[in-house]
């Protein structure tokens, strides 16, 4: 598990090296909701993923990505995060392969 550094602003785009891939996460607040595009070596592996606590992001290993992310709320409720407490209420995880093992994707 990796802590993903990212910042309390409405649309912020990471690049970042994971699980042996060139990484880019585009990280946006709608008025419904955040959102997350994945890319690996500027390819889209899935875009316009609501993201929601605790929900896996890609979920799916057919899409070609090793690993995958989470949302997580660390204050004592589970809400869904907003871009406001990105990177101190609401932290964005990502889980590498050993830490899926077993988990049905």
């Amino acid at each position: 598990m990796i802590l993903v550094p990212s910042q309390p602003i409405p649309n912020q785009t990471l690049t970042i090296q994971l699980g042996n891939q060139n990484v880019q996460l585009n990280i946006y607040q709608q008025n419904y909701g955040l959102f997350m595009d994945v890319f690996v070596n500027n390819a889209l592996i899935i875009g316009g993923v609501v993201c929601k606590n605790l929900v896996r992001i890609v979920r799916n290993s057919y899409l070609g990505f090793i690993g995958d992310f989470v949302w997580y709320d660390t204050t004592n409720g589970n809400l869904d995060p907003t871009y406001d407490g990105v990177g101190s209420r609401y932290l964005l995880v990502y889980l590498e392969a050993s830490d899926l093992v077993g988990v049905s994707m």
